[in-house]
């Protein structure tokens, strides 16, 4: 189904990119392609898709035959009949104005009949749990049902070949688990299914799995991030207080009464199931949600950092460099250096951040604000998305480094390793808070993760990645 030959990318903002490369991928063969952050699983998957060498214009030497064609000489609205591809970032794959329009154009694109697109309609709503988000806009959804979206879209054109770039970073863990079942699945019954992710234990096991490791340098240990320089510290230790936290988008009752306490020194972690509301909170905690309510950190209003879900939506400037100082007054150059360097910026500093990987657009956000400095702390939405292990680790350490100068740390996540390593964890549900506590606690009350609609799966009776500890 695919023949690699040689293959070397490299694109022409910094050089980077992938190769010398030479591999092949049967029919009907699952392939889970692993590598460390950065080191080109993306650009390998738009390879193999054809944007490279269609829509990226970088140097491509070697070559890359998909059905005995070659990417490089053929069309690629050709291409798209046999491989279907699935980016990291869903969000820029969306083009329909409700999410039936959205599965429904690529399967009027093959010219199905009308009764034919109905049935694959109906399918991959209910294959997706999409059924009662028919009407939405793609746009408001949360990035875990845009994530769902993308994948039924896909799959309902049911392309000999599946191209999915870390199709589970957004997913709660029974959609993640469902999705990697259908996968096993349709590789079963015959198609070709290249998968790039980081969350390699959902498809650990599979029958007739495939692993190919795509850097051959080992990860860098775990060890803790060294604390960073500071900004100079002001004021008393936060204390955040939420009481009767509401919020309502487009008719719908999102958030409906929360009131809690966060205290400073510890990193919370926000758990549930995709949209359940953890964005719109975290958004609301911020400031950029309207809310009924309050939210006060000791008794004023709240100064919070907050890294997006979706990094392109905060990320703006032509290099990283100025992205990392934008308005910022008297920028400490020693904090600017330690984040450059600790978050494996460096070789980035005059790169426009929006072409890096997913996960180094994540880090560069973060660095822009923790290069600011804000009072209160920092609100962190899915900070894990595009990261392997041993950044997820830093990417802790740094937050314990906030945490352990007074300040307040939020984050949400689906990666359950990441939020096993917090101090604190809450599990949020349609009802509201269903549970809330240490994660050793957590982590063992299945009756709450039923009530969330969730499970724990087997492989979180050991939930700290290896060498670390929470």
């Amino acid at each position: 189904m695919v023949r690699i030959n040689e293959l070397t990318y490299a694109y022409p903002q910094h050089r980077k990119g992938i190769g010398p490369l030479t591999c092949s991928i049967e029919a009907g063969e699952m392939l889970h392609v692993t590598g460390s952050s950065g080191c080109g699983k993306s650009t390998l998957a738009r390879c193999i898709a054809g944007l490279i060498p269609h829509l990226y214009r970088g140097e491509m030497d070697g070559e890359v035959f998909v059905g005995g064609r070659p990417t490089a000489g053929t069309p690629l609205w050709e291409l798209a009949e046999t491989a279907g591809f699935v980016f990291q970032n869903p969000a820029s794959q969306m083009l329909g104005t409700s999410v039936e329009e959205e599965i429904q154009m690529g399967l009027e694109n093959l010219g199905l009949e009308r009764e034919e697109i109905r049935g694959r309609l109906e399918q991959a709503l209910d294959r997706f749990g999409l059924a009662g988000l028919r009407r939405r806009r793609p746009q408001t959804l949360s990035g875990g049902e845009q994530q769902k979206l993308a994948l039924a879209a896909i799959t309902a054109r049911r392309p000999p070949l599946l191209v999915l770039d870390e199709p589970l970073s957004m997913l709660d863990v029974a959609a993640a688990t469902e999705l990697a079942d259908s996968l096993s699945e349709l590789a079963r019954t015959g198609s070709t299914v290249v998968v790039f992710e980081h969350r390699a234990d959902y498809l650990t096991g599979m029958p007739g799995l495939r692993v190919m490791p795509l850097d051959s340098t080992k990860q860098r240990e775990s060890a803790p991030a060294p604390r960073p320089p500071m900004h100079a510290e002001s004021g008393e230790p936060a204390t955040l207080e939420a009481s009767g936290l509401g919020v309502t988008i487009g008719g719908n009752r999102i958030i409906d009464g929360l009131s809690f306490t966060i205290a400073p020194g510890e990193v919370t972690a926000i758990v549930g199931r995709n949209g359940c509301g953890k964005t719109t909170l975290i958004r609301a905690l911020a400031g950029l949600q309207a809310f009924e309510g309050s939210v006060t950190v000791n008794g004023g209003r709240p100064d919070f950092g907050q890294v997006f879900q979706n990094a392109d939506l905060q990320l703006f400037n032509a290099t990283v460099r100025t992205e990392l100082l934008y308005r910022v007054k008297n920028p400490d150059m020693r904090i600017y250096a330690w984040l450059m360097k600790t978050l494996g910026l460096g070789r980035y500093e005059n790169t426009p951040p929006l072409i890096l990987s997913e996960g180094e657009k994540k880090r560069v956000a973060l660095a822009t604000v923790l290069m600011r400095g804000p009072a209160h702390g920092i609100l962190l939405d899915e900070p894990s998305l595009g990261q392997d292990s041993a950044h997820k680790a830093m990417l802790m350490d740094i937050c314990r480094g906030v945490a352990a100068r007074g300040k307040i740390v939020v984050m949400t996540t689906h990666e359950l390793h990441l939020a096993a390593m917090a101090d604190r964890v809450v599990l949020l549900g349609s009802e509201g808070i269903i549970a809330d506590g240490p994660p050793d606690r957590i982590f063992h009350d299945t009756a709450s993760w039923e009530r969330a609609g969730l499970f724990l799966p087997a492989w979180m009776s050991h939930p700290l990645p290896e060498g670390v500890t929470a």
